[in-house]
């Protein structure tokens, strides 16, 4: 059974960085992809970025794009999201989120299977 546990959320001003952290265990992962996605109140939850597991192929959602870094320590089974130059529209809890397989819509809610709990990043003007 896989299992997620994000850390780093907090508050930060606009302007600020933020890296998140995703602990996955529970399986072998080199046939996976990783996402993380965000949820703001009232609002779907999002796509922010993906990586494959095994060849750290990445992807984004143009809104994060040269701002925020998907990143994944193998040998450690952690996955991140480096966030910089946070803006109060980046307010959200953000989550970990696994999915058997590295093609596809990776940008799609439905096809990642197991969640982590969530982290709030709140980002003040």
């Amino acid at each position: 059974q896989v299992k997620l546990v994000e850390s780093g959320g907090g508050l930060v001003q606009a302007g600020g960085s933020l890296r998140l952290s995703c602990a996955a265990s529970g399986r072998t992962f080199s046939a996976y992809a990783m996402g993380w996605f965000r949820q703001a109140p009232g609002k779907e939850r999002e796509f922010v970025a993906a990586i494959t597991w095994s060849g750290g192929i990445t992807y984004y959602t143009d809104s994060v794009k040269g701002r925020f870094t998907i990143s994944r320590d193998t040998a450690k089974n952690l996955m991140y999201l480096q966030m910089n130059s946070l803006k109060p529209e980046d307010t959200a809890v953000y989550y970990c989120a696994a999915r058997r397989g590295t093609t596809g819509w990776f940008f799609m809610v439905d096809e990642y299977a197991d969640w982590g709990q969530g982290t709030q990043v709140s980002v003040s003007s």
